[in-house]
């Protein structure tokens, strides 16, 4: 039954979600906000739709590209090297990213009719984004419910997954994952150095998976 939307920006995990429910996703939705990498994972989320027969639109929120502060969106020379784990990783939280595309992806549910929202947050992600840990999806969850008449609620199955979880889960599901992206910088090939590089490379290696991601050298 088609009964849900989903998030999805054209990384690995929003797209191994995506082929995962495939059966249950109307409509997949991608949002614009000016961060340095749109643009590529935009092209990866619309070829991943188009090989999957899922309806996809992409939503502009050039207002948070404007007026946020993140070097997520101020240019791939602010963006951090190293570990998700290291401090200086906080700079790349774009405030309140995900209440905000979660609530225009519930607007966009209760117009079609759809019952949930469907997001790839993981385990990976919890100790630098506040907006990707499981207290707030529970919480934005039962706004929403109690927000819309037909009690839209968020799916988030991955939220307690390791981004190598997520990597064996799609390497089942027969993902292409050279059609994913996920570099901070936004470059042409993936920079190997930045928080979500690196953990990329991790999930990879430790999935026993070979990782098809261009690096530069």
């Amino acid at each position: 039954m088609k009964d849900s939307v989903i998030v999805v920006s054209g990384g690995m995990d929003s797209v191994t979600l995506m082929h995962d429910f495939k059966d249950r996703i109307a409509l997949a939705v991608t949002f614009d906000y000016g961060s340095n990498h749109n643009a590529r994972e935009i092209e990866c989320a619309r070829h991943q739709c188009a090989l999957l027969g899922i309806e996809h639109i992409v939503i502009p929120l050039a207002f948070m590209g404007e007026y946020f502060r993140s070097s997520l969106l101020s240019g791939a020379d602010d963006i951090p090297e190293g570990h998700y784990a290291d401090e200086n990783m906080k700079s790349t939280v774009v405030p309140f990213r995900n209440g905000i595309m979660l609530a225009v992806a519930c607007g966009l549910a209760e117009s079609r009719d759809l019952r949930h929202v469907l997001i790839a947050n993981h385990g990976g992600d919890h100790a630098i984004y506040p907006d990707c840990r499981g207290g707030f999806i529970d919480a934005m969850s039962l706004a929403m419910k109690e927000g819309t008449y037909e009690g839209i609620d968020i799916l988030a199955p991955y939220t307690d997954m390791t981004k190598t979880d997520i990597a064996r889960r799609g390497a089942d599901l027969g993902v292409d994952y050279s059609q994913t992206y996920s570099c901070y910088k936004g470059g042409e090939t993936h920079c190997g150095k930045c928080g979500t590089c690196v953990e990329r490379k991790e999930a990879f290696r430790a999935a026993g998976i070979a990782d098809p991601t261009s690096y530069p050298g």
